[in-house]
């Protein structure tokens, strides 16, 4: 049985491999780096997010967010609104140009994610390691923020 440490190992290097493969085929077909495919897809499920509720999904920082943010309406692909019920804030929507990329992007993802996962694990695994993933996930955000 692999250690923790071996696990940890290999589970991060395969993060790293899998994001830097999808994420070169996606600017090669698409133009679209895998971090703003990342926040656009977000951006579709959840319209109306703020910067600090993306951030807060990607465990990433504000700042950061925001930057990727600026880029993505800069390419035209968001907008931002005034918020409604926080005049401090903004929500963003993706734009009809924006959906059309992320559209096209989307069949690229998911054909990449089909060759190096879905190809070589039965779906039964992926739903039991998804299931660990999201179980680890809640119970290291439970754990107290080291200082």
């Amino acid at each position: 049985m692999a250690g923790l440490q071996s696990f940890f190992h290999e589970l991060v290097y395969f993060q790293v491999e899998l994001w830097d493969a999808i994420d070169a085929r996606l600017q090669a077909e698409c133009a679209l780096p895998l971090t703003w495919f990342e926040i656009m897809d977000l951006l579709e499920q959840h319209s109306g997010s703020r910067v600090r509720d993306i951030a807060a999904a990607f465990s990433i920082s504000v700042g950061g967010t925001s930057k990727v943010v600026d880029k993505l309406e800069a390419a035209g692909y968001c907008v931002r609104h005034p918020n409604p019920s926080d005049r401090r804030s903004s929500v963003i929507e993706l734009t009809a140009q924006g959906r059309q990329a992320l559209a096209a992007a989307m069949r690229v993802f998911e054909n990449e994610l089909e060759a190096r996962i879905g190809s070589v694990v039965p779906r039964q695994r992926i739903t039991e390691l998804h299931e660990t993933l999201v179980e680890l996930r809640a119970a290291g955000r439970a754990l107290p923020t080291p200082r």
